[in-house]
């Protein structure tokens, strides 16, 4: 328990950690929202209930034993919270402190929250919480840190050996994202030099061998292991699977009739039924509402990273007597949840990912066939309670052709921050370094050509100065980080700190469902938005905010949200007081000048530019991808300007561009003649 001498209060409204950009989850598969199903008990009788439990002292001899431990157990058994203080309370904290790393913000915030609590501490106390631009950690006292995995990166950036750290623990392994197969594969050259430092990885059950054989780091001749797996079992029940005979032709409608038949035809039991995105799921729900013809015996509930947690929450609990609960969820409930009752599980086999473009040099989310390790994932959540069934909604040939394991984050998305990254850290052969999948060659490629083009990589491919030192040093993607060093020298840095601030919460506009509230919202983001886009738009909003006072109240009159808007102003904030300490860059504004603002953009996104084709639909300008402005864009509903930059591409039923600014043509040749020249195109007969 804590020694603190007093009692320690928080302000009311104290909203210090909201809304950062991923605070909430961007995509269909991802959550932040955590399920306690013991909630009513005392603190120290949820502890005793959790499934790690009985596995204390498993771990800490595995630990004491091994370099490095792979812990793998379902979601909700504790893992993330308990380990910690297992090791906390053995005197592992005497060595070093313990850090755990979280994939997303609102996960580290809220364990660390968590795990105060049961402590009966605040946070920032024994137990400290690291996120960008945020830390609540005591020098002194802080022996447990809960971080992001890039809170970790950038600490290996002043101390490459993390000597301060006796344990790091690197959580929800299994999402391979980029920067968690980036921080495994520097830990695995920090463990060659610091045999002290324990490594456990936490992850589900799919990659648990991949990660023992990729730590394992005994001698040649043989020897002993440095890397072991120790599993968290809950039961276990068999499963029978079923596959079609003949190919369907839309999985949605067939995940429709397989629901009806297995209400009409099996025992009780409730249904989860697997498809790829938010729209297929409103889709299924509607269809499957019409089938239900007034009947009240079947509950219909969607599950999707978007969905407010109350309305996640219905999930979780059981139905009333007589009712079937039937569950239509995207990939979210392969791991991140675990949902009680399910017997019966419907696999679409399909799944959304991101997937990277080396030709455009973009991302967009894609649907693919799912890996036999997803698949095999998703029917194990037929077997918790009792023996189930799975129906996959493909045949059984088709069944032997899909790929073993989903391809990680790292084979499929842009590495421009990780290379650079990297580069920064004094590896300077990228294609040596030891990834846990490698990337792809001509990701890369295209990876060091963009940062070339952005002047951080010189033609021996090590990092410029000062260009690049300084997008290694900023805490953003590379392309805001170019336009923040040209906004130095343009004389506009003050007005693009805003823009970049704007640019790392989540949206500022208040979006009423429907009716007068949603009229009067529309009219009132009419008056922010310019012609010049939706950069400047946002620009014109915080400028309002401030000269208003920063009140609620003027948020409330224009459909603006508080909370956001407060957090780009700490973000701005913050990053000024960087760019003057650490970075020498003036503070100065344009006075207003939206062409030299719109220059500026383009000195920074001039890689992502587009042009109104013929047709009537966007191109990029490299790729010759086909793109649309987004609705919530402020030009949707606009003249269609001839030429664009945008930030970032949406893929919903078509590839959107989001965050979008309308340039001059004569710009792109100008500001970047290195990436781009006009040439004459005559047709040929």
């Amino acid at each position: 328990m804590s020694t603190a001498k007093g009692p320690k209060f928080l302000k009311p409204d104290d909203e210090s950690f909201a809304s950062e950009r991923d605070a909430a989850p961007t995509d269909d598969h991802v959550t932040s929202f955590v399920f306690n199903a013991h909630q009513s008990l005392a603190l120290a009788a949820q502890r005793d209930r959790l499934p790690i439990s009985p596995y204390r002292d498993q771990i800490l001899y595995c630990l004491e034993s091994y370099q490095t431990l792979v812990l793998v157990g379902e979601t909700g058994s504790g893992k993330s919270t308990q380990v910690p203080q297992y090791l906390y309370e053995f005197g592992w904290h005497t060595k070093g402190l313990i850090g755990i790393t979280e994939p997303r913000r609102i996960s580290a915030i809220t364990l660390a929250d968590r795990v105060a609590s049961e402590r009966g501490e605040l946070c920032g106390e024994t137990v400290g919480v690291a996120i960008r631009f945020i830390s609540k950690c005591d020098p002194a006292q802080t022996k447990i840190k809960y971080m992001t995995e890039g809170i970790l990166l950038r600490e290996m950036l002043a101390d490459p050996l993390l000597t301060q750290y006796a344990v790091i623990m690197i959580d929800e392994a299994h999402e391979r994202s980029t920067l968690t197969d980036t921080a495994l594969g520097l830990l695995k050259k920090i463990a060659r030099k610091r045999p002290q430092l324990k490594i456990i990885v936490s992850s589900a059950t799919v990659d648990a061998e991949l990660f023992r054989d990729f730590f394992n780091l005994k001698p040649r001749g043989g020897g002993k292991d440095t890397s072991v797996i120790l599993t968290v079992e809950g039961r276990m029940y068999p499963q029978e699977v079923f596959y079609l005979r003949e190919p369907c032709p839309d999985y949605v409608k067939e995940t429709v009739a397989t629901v009806m038949k297995i209400h009409r035809t099996e025992p009780k039991g409730d249904v989860l039924a697997f498809l790829t995105g938010q729209e297929e799921v409103l889709r299924a729900l509607d269809l499957l509402r019409e089938h239900q013809e007034g009947r009240d015996d079947m509950q219909i509930l969607p599950m999707y990273g978007t969905l407010p947690n109350t309305d996640q929450l219905k999930v979780f609990f059981t139905p009333p007597k007589g009712v079937r609960k039937v569950v239509l969820a995207t990939n979210i409930a392969e791991t991140s949840v675990t949902i009680p009752g399910i017997v019966y599980v419907i696999d679409c086999g399909f799944v959304k990912l991101k997937w990277y473009s080396a030709d455009s040099t973009t991302d967009s989310l894609v649907v693919v066939p799912v890996s036999k390790a997803a698949a095999e994932q998703r029917a194990g959540r037929a077997g918790r309670i009792r023996s189930g069934k799975v129906y996959r909604l493909y045949t059984e040939s088709e069944w032997e052709k899909l790929p073993e394991h989903t391809p990680p984050e790292m084979r499929r998305s842009d590495l421009c921050s990780t290379v650079l990254f990297l580069k920064a850290l004094g590896i300077d052969n990228i294609l040596r370094f030891t990834f846990p999948s490698a990337p792809p060659a001509k990701n890369l490629l295209a990876c060091l050509e963009t940062l070339y083009a952005l002047e951080a990589l010189d033609t021996n491919g090590s990092l410029t100065s000062p260009i690049g030192y300084f997008l290694a040093e900023m805490a953003i993607p590379p392309m805001m980080a170019k336009m923040l060093y040209m906004a130095g020298q343009m004389g506009c840095s003050e007005e693009i700190l805003i823009i970049i601030a704007m640019l790392q919460v989540q949206s500022v506009f208040s979006k009423p469902a429907s009716g007068q509230a949603a009229i009067r919202a529309r009219i009132a983001k009419r008056n922010f938005e310019v012609a010049e886009g939706d950069l400047i738009t946002l620009l014109n909003v915080y400028c309002a905010f401030v000269e208003n006072g920063r009140t609620k109240e003027f948020c409330g009159r224009n459909f603006l949200i508080y909370r956001n808007l407060k957090r780009a102003h700490e973000i701005r904030t913050q990053l000024m007081s960087t760019l003057e300490r650490e970075l020498n860059v003036p503070l100065l504004s344009c006075g207003g000048n939206v062409e030299t603002l719109c220059r500026c953009i383009v000195a920074g996104f001039f890689p992502y530019a587009a042009y109104l084709h013929h047709s009537g639909v966007y191109r990029t300008v490299r790729g010759n991808t086909e793109l649309s402005i987004h609705p919530l864009s402020a030009l949707y509903t606009e003249q269609q300007p001839q030429w664009v930059v945008f930030c970032e591409l949406i893929h919903t039923t078509k590839l959107f561009m989001k965050d979008i600014t309308v340039v001059q043509q004569s710009w792109l040749p100008e500001i970047a003649p290195h990436y781009y020249h006009k040439q004459t195109v005559r047709n040929r007969e």
